[in-house]
């Protein structure tokens, strides 16, 4: 892999993660659309990495209360907000956990990698937050959150198992349509991406133990900075982007992506 082709797969990934359009479905579209090799799982697992690293640090108030908050909560003891917000975190990644399994062992996340599907997820989910964005109310903050809106965001979540749905961008769809104020709706949503991109990591991790040697742990390693520092930039704009603007923005490039990969799949 060229120091070029490890940078991009890097700044998509670290850019993509977190705005509301689909890191997972742009590295699957990479290699399609350019020709050139696909990044392999060891390199996708560092990538997470790097865009796990900027979330933590990013909301490490947040991050170092609920980690506070585990030994009480493990107790059955949720009077913190420490041990509320692992719970709540707990309580909302178990549906991906579950969703991502059965795609796993059924075939379903290989058969879903397709430049049609990305296509459709992107426009169709595209409108959808589109519609919540500008129908939903904005009456609740990040402090409102409970067992029935983590249960609701998780099964929200879950549906971007399928490539191009993107992860935040759903989660901030159902966070919207719940009543969450824009950045609000984001926190909660990189919030929920913490857990999920560890279970995430870990499942692609137990793939490529014993295939990864010291030339590949190095390009993995320069990739998780690459992808942390991009990460972590895309995160600061965004939410600072928010306090005075909609995510229409996201949209209009969700719409623009998916009909020009739709003509391409249909063509």
């Amino acid at each position: 892999m060229s120091m070029f082709y490890l940078l991009l797969v890097a700044l998509i990934q670290g850019i993509t993660e977190f705005l509301p359009v689909s890191s997972s479905g742009h590295l699957i579209l990479l290699p399609q659309l350019t020709g050139m090799q696909d990044q392999g799982l060891t390199i996708d697992v560092a990538v997470h990495v790097g865009t796990l690293g900027a979330v933590i640090l990013f909301f490490w108030s947040d991050v170092k209360a609920g980690l506070a908050g585990i030994p009480r909560m493990l107790t059955g003891r949720i009077d913190t907000q420490g041990s509320k917000l692992a719970f709540l975190l707990l309580v909302a990644t178990i549906p991906v956990i579950i969703v991502g399994l059965i795609a796993k062992v059924t075939g379903l996340s290989d058969a879903m990698r397709s430049i049609t599907v990305i296509g459709w997820t992107m426009l169709i989910f595209g409108l959808v937050l589109y519609w919540f964005d500008k129908k939903g109310s904005s009456v609740k903050a990040a402090s409102d959150w409970n067992r029935r809106d983590a249960i609701i965001l998780g099964l929200w979540q879950a549906i971007a198992i399928i490539p191009g749905t993107s992860r935040s961008g759903i989660t901030i769809t159902g966070a919207r349509a719940l009543g969450y104020t824009r950045e609000d709706s984001a926190k909660i949503a990189m919030l929920m991406s913490i857990p999920t991109i560890m279970a995430s990591g870990l499942l692609l991790g137990i793939d490529v133990v014993g295939e990864a040697n010291i030339d590949m742990m190095k390009l993995a390693a320069l990739g998780a900075i690459f992808a942390f520092i991009a990460a972590l930039l895309a995160l600061i704009l965004m939410m600072r982007l928010l306090r005075s603007i909609s995510y229409a923005p996201y949209v209009y490039y969700r719409v623009i992506l998916g009909l020009i990969l739709l003509t391409i799949a249909y063509t």
